[in-house]
């Protein structure tokens, strides 16, 4: 038991307080009491503890028993020391206490004198006998043994036996659920244990319950698919349905305008997830083995996936169906996938076959087959502005496609080691290429010359596997980037691959920026750079042994004669990786996924001071003056000089709607850029639409030109303009295209003409007194 760090900065934060000793197998459950003076603890061995916080004179410990499988869950009651334990095979016990938590005495500390020992023994005596809550082997008296109650339940009495596998216990009202292995779930009521209902949410075993404050919501989480459902048992409907990728992720990639993540796993599950919430609205599963790599066309509306069941398909976002399906002469299966700019090329490479094949998404024909690698192909990438395909093999070479010269091989780059990542900057001007001996080399496409190359593997620091025969550092051979991304601007290269670490360099610089460690999680393999030596013996590595229960479904399958778990079973520990890494085209985040599940990186500078040209005469005060000096065009310079958000946010508002077209037009060019970023931000918290969708418009009417001449540099910012701007259209469309919602307003207008609004002193004449009244509705 440990004291909690408080709201203070402390340098030790936990400080432990004490140790106890009970239970002779693992724990399993601990609940607290009200008042936080005892607390319960449930465990494997079949019995609960019930111990004290402090050091009671009444309670030091007490050991329930009467159960014949491991406790699962134990509750206390409100403001009480009844207890609830429930175990694995379905029993409910229910314990009452007739010691209520105010009877709980402090023990005396050793230092006191005697004789205020004496008096307070007197004073026992004298009073009332007080209950003593004991758990020591001393045995009861009879008086004693009528102290604890308990009476027993039993979920299984229409003889569907399941494993009782987690139970949540709500306190005000009473509330108790239980979930078992067969995805059942019952509502009681205690402590009369009245079912309320039962239901079943899912075929798999409920790993995990809660409820939240009111007790109106229950949450069922199922760690075999993956799932997260949240229930009101009240109304008997769902409030939230979510399930992931039930093995990793492998791929994924952002729609043209930032709003959606599309992700592909090992369970051939095709996912579409929205960046603003976070959950996943669409799921494919037409797929029948796990899927390799997924994309989006350029409208954003249709996704191509490849997979290891040797077909490509074509998924349509507007009626959600798979319109097209691509495949090989023979079979085979494809480990990369890309689309062309135009979205009317579709090209795969095949793992076995070291081919690359060409389909038109209008007609869904194979159009070519291209010949000429001699190992599998691991990555494809279309030039996003001319029509040019590079393909990377295990033969350490790097092929140029033309589309416009019968896909004839323009340049074929010779590497120093197998390719597993290519991919083009977004202006099409460089590619980049990561190979199996940690680097990442640079090359102008147009020359076929190497521009640059980044050693990596100082910076991948892998780590040690429980049961690598070798040091990281040896192991650290073997390991390399597997996935590549330039950043929106094309200036950074973001690199993952076997390791924990995520690395963005500078493309120009050839040096490290930042390095981000996506997990912390030490039940993944491969996170530690050296091994615990306290799992080394003479005999060899004790990872080799499985120490936990052959647990397999939530049915325990013990051998003969055990009786602490089955040493035969077997569990896999996965190992920490990125497997795919993608930059948003707004080029705000960046997301990965990885061993740990999707993962989005955003950037949030609002906390950072990052001044642009700052000089001493830009203060806060001299914008303010500027301000009241009605002189616009110069605050809104000084304010993003400074660059502080709520001084922007004051300067843009102070402009009245009037002159933002001749404010606009004066802004220099240097800063237009800036300015749509302001309003891009601004458009996701703001509540003044209108007023900033008029600074959008006076903008790009005043620069468009000079934007469309560098349009290579702001596209990030014009696409997190129009992401914003999409999401308000969205919700604002909803309103127009609802027939009702112009009706309900017209029917309370014709009962409000008939009724006529009425004054408290006296009546209203007409309906232009009516239309004049305060209060009065009006279209």
């Amino acid at each position: 038991m440990y004291h909690a760090p408080g709201r203070k900065r402390e340098f030790n934060a936990f400080v432990l307080d004490k140790t106890y000793f009970g239970p002779y197998d693992e724990t399993t459950c601990i609940d607290w009491t009200d008042d936080s003076r005892c607390f319960a603890v449930g465990s494997k061995d079949m019995s609960t503890w019930v111990f004290g916080a402090e050091r009671w004179d009444n309670l030091i410990y007490y050991a329930l028993g009467g159960h014949k499988d491991a406790i699962v869950a134990c509750f206390f009651e409100s403001s009480s020391l009844d207890l609830y334990t429930l175990s694995q095979d379905g029993a409910l016990c229910v314990w009452q206490c007739d010691t209520p938590p105010e009877g709980l005495r402090l023990k005396a500390p050793t230092g006191w004198k005697a004789e205020l020992l004496q008096e307070a023994e007197e004073d026992d005596e004298e009073g009332e006998e007080e209950t003593t809550v004991r758990g020591k082997a001393v045995p009861p008296t009879e008086e004693q043994q009528g102290k604890v109650k308990y009476s027993r339940y039993f979920f299984n009495k229409e003889g569907d036996f399941n494993n009782l596998t987690a139970a949540a216990y709500h306190k005000k009202t009473h509330l108790l659920v239980t979930g078992f292995a067969s995805g059942i779930f019952h509502l009681h009521e205690l402590p009369e244990f009245n079912l309320i209902h039962s239901l079943s949410v899912s075929d798999q075993r409920i790993a995990s319950i809660a409820v939240n404050g009111s007790g109106d919501w229950i949450a069922f989480g199922c760690s075999g698919l993956g799932q997260l459902l949240v229930w009101e048992w009240q109304s008997e409907s769902y409030v939230l349905k979510q399930q992931g990728h039930f093995n990793s992720m492998v791929s994924l990639a952002y729609s043209p305008d930032g709003q959606y993540i599309v992700t592909g796993g090992d369970d051939g599950k095709v996912k579409v997830w929205n960046t603003l919430s976070g959950f996943c609205f669409i799921t494919f599963t037409e797929h029948s083995s796990g899927v390799t790599g997924v994309t989006f066309t350029a409208t954003g509306y249709v996704i191509v996936t490849s997979s290891m069941d040797g077909t490509v398909r074509a998924f349509d976002l507007h009626r959600y169906r798979n319109f097209r399906t691509f495949t090989s002469p023979r079979p085979t299966q494809f480990s990369c996938v890309a689309v062309d700019c135009s979205g009317e090329v579709v090209s795969a490479g095949a793992q076995d076959s070291f081919e690359v094949f060409i389909w038109s998404m209008q007609t869904g024909r194979l159009l070519d087959v291209l010949s000429g690698h001699e190992g599998p192909v691991s990555s494809l990438c279309f030039n996003p502005v001319k029509s040019v395909l590079a393909s990377a093999s295990w033969d350490r070479t790097v092929r140029l496609w033309d589309m416009a010269d019968s896909w004839r091989t323009t340049e074929t780059l010779g590497l120093t080691s197998d390719a597993l990542a290519v991919t083009f900057r977004p202006d099409g001007a460089e590619l980049a290429v990561a190979t199996l001996n940690s680097q990442i080399t640079f090359w102008d496409p147009e020359n076929a010359v190497q521009t640059g190359s980044i050693e990596g593997r100082h910076d991948l620091k892998t780590g040690r596997k429980e049961l690598d025969k070798v040091t990281a550092k040896h192991s650290a051979k073997g390991k390399a980037f597997t996935t590549l991304c330039y950043s929106a601007d094309g200036q950074s290269v973001l690199a993952g691959g076997m390791s924990k670490f995520v690395c963005i360099y500078h493309v120009k610089e050839q040096i490290l920026r930042k390095k981000f460690e996506i997990s912390c999680n030490l039940s993944l393999d491969a996170m530690e750079e050296f091994l615990n030596r306290r799992k080394m013996t003479e005999f060899g590595n004790l990872a080799l042994i499985d120490q936990d229960a052959g647990v397999e479904d939530g049915v325990v399958i013990p051998l003969p004669g055990v009786k602490k778990g089955d040493m035969s079973s077997r569990h896999f520990k996965p190992e920490i990786r990125v497997t795919s890494l993608r930059f948003s085209p707004t080029g705000r985040c960046w997301a990965a996924t990885t061993t740990e599940g999707l993962l989005v990186y955003s950037l949030d500078a609002q906390m950072l001071f990052d001044p642009f040209e700052l000089d001493t005469g830009v203060t806060p005060a001299r914008i303010r003056a500027a301000l009241r000096q009605q002189d616009y065009t110069r605050a809104i310079l000084m304010a993003f000089r400074l660059n502080e958000r709520k001084l922007l946010q004051e300067a843009l508002e102070s402009v009245p709607w009037g002159e933002v077209e001749v404010v606009s037009s004066s802004l220099p060019e240097l800063y237009v850029e800036k300015v749509l970023e302001f309003l891009a931000s601004s458009f996701e918290v703001s509540c003044h639409l209108e007023f900033y969708l008029i600074w959008t418009q006076k903008l790009l009417l005043a620069h468009g030109q000079e934007l469309k001449s560098r349009a290579g540099k702001v596209l990030p910012a014009v696409q997190f303009l129009q992401k914003s701007i999409q999401r308000h259209l969205d919700d604002v469309s909803r309103l127009y295209v609802c027939d009702w919602n112009r009706y309900n307003i017209q029917y309370a207008l014709a009962v409000s003409k008939q009724r006529g609004l009425k004054r408290p002193s006296e009546p209203l004449g007409s309906d232009e007194e009516a239309r004049s009244a305060p209060g009065s509705v009006r279209a």
